[in-house]
């Protein structure tokens, strides 16, 4: 936590540390991760509690969510960063021997990682594995909407992290504008879309290169062959993680007429049976989100098939479901962020592809089918930063694919190599040897020999 020192001293410093060359060295990028990883094991209490205090979250899920996945990163990036790091030879063209060519692995120097509020444990440390393993240096901007788990990181990253090469920086948006005017050699932004745009805009200034996690409203298709008992549990689960405050949370369902009343029927039941212990609403992270979600369920045109209430008192909603809203309502053109489930009937898959590439290119797109032919036209047919077939969520969770959106969902990709890549230039070398010198036939003068030996070379 940087509250003594300025904004500019502390990016200088960790600047000077790029500089002696240490975060370059395998050993310490190795040590660092494995530091991470102990960190968020050794104190998973704490970061429970934190997301107990911020979110509401379950300790189960804050440990699924934020500690698990986090430290299953850190533990994946030590093993293979390494081999990571090698250079990559390539082949080179007959015109271009003798020579050798290579794509060399660089750390970008000193970056910036802004988190984001909803998983802030794993959408602020699970990319620092990457900018870590790539070599870089780090300042660390966790969200202030979650307060207990930014204090929690500024306290627990100088206890177990290299202080002269990571630090944490605490504050608003005003401190994030601060940080980005500082020129860093890269910087990423997990978060809302309008958000996203300013972050590049004042990035633009030192063109900086950015990577942005955003969002967008998240399609899944249930089609007429679906496993519709399995379909509406999975469905059910994920809308309910975190109140729905995820990013890549089904946003809203389009389901074949045939199928749709017992697919409403079934996310109810599983609705009611996930939550049989707690008869209350779900919280909702602030008075601000809580007041524009409560005004999409008093504008909806669709049919309440479940829940629609709330407490403004405790900031809770129901876990709502919503069957056929106008899709020009605020419900249906902008990202929910919360537990509410829209429900639109489609004539086919056809239909229901039409409905999604009307609209701009989301975060993630889910599928439920038993068919191939279903599966690899929406596949084919569907753009999205990521796509997931009978289960929703899983993609963003594994080391070995990678995470990032498109168009206005996002740019860039991390996790696993994808994350080292993301946070490493990859610098071209070339090798040529002095003797013989071949590059006398394209030497002037230029003869007519040399020209045509040359157009059969080049």
């Amino acid at each position: 936590m940087t509250t003594t020192i300025g904004v500019a001293d502390v990016v200088a410093r960790l600047r000077e540390t790029f500089a002696t060359g240490r975060t370059r060295d395998v050993g310490w990028r190795r040590t660092q991760l494995h530091r991470l990883e102990q960190m968020m094991n050794e104190n998973e209490a704490q970061i429970a509690d934190a997301l107990a205090a911020d979110l509401d979250r379950k300790p189960f899920e804050a440990w699924l969510a934020d500690s698990a996945g986090t430290a299953a990163e850190a533990r994946y990036a030590a093993k293979n960063v390494k081999k990571w790091m090698r250079r990559k030879h390539r082949l080179l063209e007959l015109a271009q021997l003798p020579g050798r060519g290579w794509v060399e692995y660089e750390p970008y120097g000193t970056v910036l990682i802004i988190g984001a509020w909803n998983f802030p444990f794993y959408l602020t440390l699970g990319p620092l594995v990457g900018a870590i393993a790539a070599g870089n240096t780090v300042v660390l901007k966790p969200s202030e909407i979650a307060p207990a788990s930014s204090r929690l990181m500024a306290e627990l990253v100088p206890r177990y992290l290299d202080n002269d090469a990571i630090v944490v920086v605490e504050g608003d948006g005003a401190v994030s504008q601060e940080l980005i005017a500082q020129g860093f050699d890269r910087v990423m932004f997990t978060g809302g879309t309008e958000i996203g745009r300013k972050i590049m805009a004042g990035a633009a200034q030192h063109l900086t290169p950015v990577t942005l996690e955003l969002g967008g409203k998240s399609p899944c298709i249930v089609a007429a062959d679906a496993d519709i008992a399995v379909a509406a549990k999975r469905i059910a689960w994920t809308k309910l993680l975190n109140s729905g405050q995820t990013c890549v949370a089904p946003d809203y369902v389009l389901a074949d007429a045939a199928i749709r009343d017992e697919l409403v029927t079934k996310i109810g039941e599983a609705i009611t049976d996930f939550r049989s212990d707690e008869q209350h609403g779900m919280r909702i992270v602030n008075e601000r989100q809580f007041n524009r979600l409560t005004s999409y369920l008093a504008a909806t045109k669709g049919a309440v098939a479940l829940g629609g209430g709330s407490d403004p008192a405790t900031l809770r909603i129901e876990p709502t479901v919503i069957v056929d809203p106008d899709p020009a309502e605020a419900l249906m053109t902008n990202e929910i962020f919360g537990p509410i489930l829209p429900v639109l009937t489609v004539a086919s898959i056809d239909d229901a592809i039409d409905f999604v590439n009307a609209r701009p290119k989301p975060l993630a797109a889910y599928l439920f089918t038993k068919t191939r032919v279903v599966r690899e036209k929406v596949i084919n047919r569907v753009p999205s930063g990521g796509m997931l077939v009978n289960h929703l969520v899983f993609q963003v969770s594994t080391a070995r694919l990678p995470f990032g959106g498109v168009g206005p969902s996002g740019m860039g990709a991390y996790h696993g190599r994808w994350g080292f890549e993301e946070f490493s230039h990859r610098k071209t070398v070339l090798t040529k040897p002095t003797r013989p010198d071949v590059s006398q036939m394209i030497y002037p003068p230029y003869t007519e020999k040399a020209w045509k030996l040359a157009r059969r070379l080049f």
